[in-house]
């Protein structure tokens, strides 16, 4: 028990200051917070949507949207299979139209083929025995693919699971804020986004689909049957998205956002905004064979079917890297940076209800659960000094230290106070006492066994740690299983939970035992009054 090297004391006064430095800008002003020089770390605590108000989004994923892109997905698969099979099979007069894929195969010999793969690349639809794609032969020589309900009904549930993970990566890149975001129904996904402060670029940044593309643009294109919306066969007519006119492009991409590994936004020489984009290795690859190949061409840069621009190919872009331009400024170009890095959303998504929720509202939550924390902790501490004498006293110091603990761990990692956080908190002192008191009771216990001094500390510390880390151990459990399967108030109360158990765990059993052995060593006590 007096064994108590000097390193051990220092590292648990650093961690104790530093944790007492780091609660402090959370417990002053916001004003006089961003007056402190810039070197001065200054981690605050964010408060949640019911604390801090916020907005809250109704999202409706569009079907028709969905159903397209199934179907321009289907086209490039079933053309990338004929192509690069054994034999490779030629087809031609590609069609979309009608909600299903058509097209002709040129060798008629070929045609049990072509079926045959086809039908192979069709999966099964759930519990169903449907496949998700019929494949059927029309005039000898056309094959035409229709989505089945069943399919279509999987491919939208698959989407608007992808949809939600890519919604919460953009609204919460860093995953330590306090953000609701959950499926609701077949159809919809609710956002809750505690202390935003503009709406309307949460809106955008949502609903952007930042669906990528770089295709080759269509030079024997008739420019007034371009401006009539006419594309020949294998093209298609896009508008330029400052809304100068349309341009025509081949159907097929060149590479698309999904073969990304990084988005940024930077400058070119010019001063200008631009994102910068780093392929994977086969998105390199295929990149710079396309501009090898096509150099002198035009290619066309399209966002969610708008041309952003068409620059020449004037030299093969090798090494995976790119920039693209649009006329942005710094915001715009970081807020696609966002949504590219954070991958396209499947589906596109429309904000069929918005709420935005006063942070008045929350000031009487804050008000209540600050005075329910302050008699808990009030209450807590007569009770200590009350029963525990001077080890009442070394709880007590301990109880505001893991306090302050708690704090600083919220402001270090970004988590977001609650409602449910604050019961969390006041849960957590109470976990912290019944660790004090298990340790005091214990050390009472050896001594009516007749124990002396130093051996009823020693035992009681020993014995009493044991029980709580079991214990604590458990309860870390279920807050790691909260935070994982929980979403909004749940995870808030499980972060404040966790971080207090580590906090209260270190008071109880490493801070209140050094108090102990320095007053052990410094006294030299002969009778324990606890």
């Amino acid at each position: 028990m007096l064994d108590f090297p000097r390193w051990k004391t220092w590292a648990i006064w650093a961690v104790v200051l530093i944790g007492i430095l780091l609660s402090i800008p959370s417990m002053v002003p916001k004003s006089q917070v961003e007056k402190w020089p810039a070197w001065v770390p200054s981690p605050r605590i964010s408060l949640g949507l019911d604390l801090a108000g916020g907005s809250q989004l109704l999202l409706e994923a569009d079907v028709a949207d969905a159903a397209r892109q199934r179907l321009q997905a289907k086209e490039e698969e079933v053309t990338t299979e004929l192509r690069r099979g054994t034999p490779r099979i030629a087809i031609g007069d590609v069609s979309t139209s009608g909600g299903r894929l058509s097209f002709l195969v040129r060798d008629p010999t070929q045609l049990d083929a072509a079926v045959e793969r086809l039908r192979a690349l069709s999966q099964p639809a759930g519990f169903t025995g449907r496949r998700d794609w019929d494949v059927q032969v029309e005039d000898s020589t056309r094959i035409v693919m229709t989505p089945t309900q069943q399919g279509s009904d999987a491919a939208l549930k698959d989407s608007m699971t992808v949809a939600r993970d890519v919604v919460r990566r953009r609204v919460d890149p860093s995953g330590t804020k306090e953000v609701t975001v959950v499926n609701q129904g077949e159809r919809r996904i609710l956002v809750a986004v505690p202390g935003v402060e503009d709406p309307d670029a949460l809106k955008q940044l949502i609903g952007q689909t930042a669906r990528l593309e770089f295709k080759l643009v269509d030079l024997e294109a008739n420019p007034e049957q371009v401006a009539q919306g006419r594309a020949p066969p294998g093209s298609q007519v896009l508008p330029m998205a400052d809304g100068s006119g349309a341009i025509a492009v081949k159907r097929r991409a060149m590479v698309t956002g999904d073969q990304l590994i990084n988005a940024q936004q930077s400058f070119d020489q010019d001063g200008q905004a631009v994102v910068s984009i780093t392929f994977n290795q086969a998105g390199a690859r295929r990149f710079g064979r396309v501009t090898q190949e096509n150099v002198n061409k035009p290619f066309a840069i399209i966002l969610d079917d708008k041309v952003l621009s068409a620059p020449n190919i004037n030299e093969p872009i090798l090494g995976g890297q790119a920039q693209i331009s649009g006329n942005f400024t710094v915001e715009t170009a970081n807020q696609l940076a966002i949504a590219l890095a954070s991958g396209k959303l499947p589906v596109k998504l429309d904000v069929i209800e918005e709420r935005t929720v006063s942070a008045e509202l929350g000031r009487d939550s804050i008000e209540k659960g600050t005075i329910a924390s302050i008699a808990a902790t009030l209450a807590v501490i007569i009770f200590m000094l009350v029963t525990y004498g001077r080890f009442g006293v070394y709880a007590t110091i301990a109880l505001l230290v893991n306090a302050l603990l708690i704090l600083a761990g919220l402001a270090v990692f970004g988590a977001a106070l609650t409602l449910p956080g604050i019961a969390g908190f006041v849960l957590t002192i109470g976990a912290a006492v019944d660790a004090n008191v298990l340790i005091n009771e214990r050390i009472r216990e050896e001594q009516r066994r007749g124990r002396k001094l130093l051996d009823a500390l020693e035992t009681g510390y020993k014995e009493a740690s044991t029980a709580i880390f079991d214990a604590n151990i458990t309860n870390t459990i279920a807050a790691v299983l909260m935070w994982y399967f929980g979403s909004g108030p749940i995870r808030g109360f499980a972060v404040v939970l966790m971080i207090g158990i580590v906090t209260s765990v270190f008071t109880a059993v490493n801070f209140t035992r050094m108090l102990v052995a320095n007053w052990v060593q410094a006294k030299r006590p002969k009778v324990l009054h606890i």
